[in-house]
């Protein structure tokens, strides 16, 4: 997968049934961002890409929805922190 870190966008990906053709595929990207240090070039594994979006939702889901998710984390954190103190 070629990530680009400015954007958080998906620049290109791609799936294989072969580790080494992954592995290709990412070398013949790195050389050809080379110059782009915005562009984050990944070879990821699992067994769907569904199983990626979960282990790897950063490059899935937009700045936006992180961010709000971390919110909603925080706030979840925090009232259970607070109910502790509160015993």
């Amino acid at each position: 997968m070629v990530f680009n870190r400015r954007t958080g966008s998906i620049v290109r990906f791609s799936e294989f049934k072969q580790a080494n053709d992954a592995l290709t595929a990412r070398f013949d990207a790195e050389s050809e961002f080379v110059d782009d240090a915005d562009i984050e070039v990944v070879v990821l594994g699992a067994a769907s890409k569904e199983a990626l979006q979960r282990t790897h939702g950063r490059y899935f889901r937009g700045v936006r929805e992180m961010a709000a998710d971390a919110l909603g984390n925080l706030r979840t954190y925090e009232a259970n922190s607070h109910a502790r103190l509160a015993i």
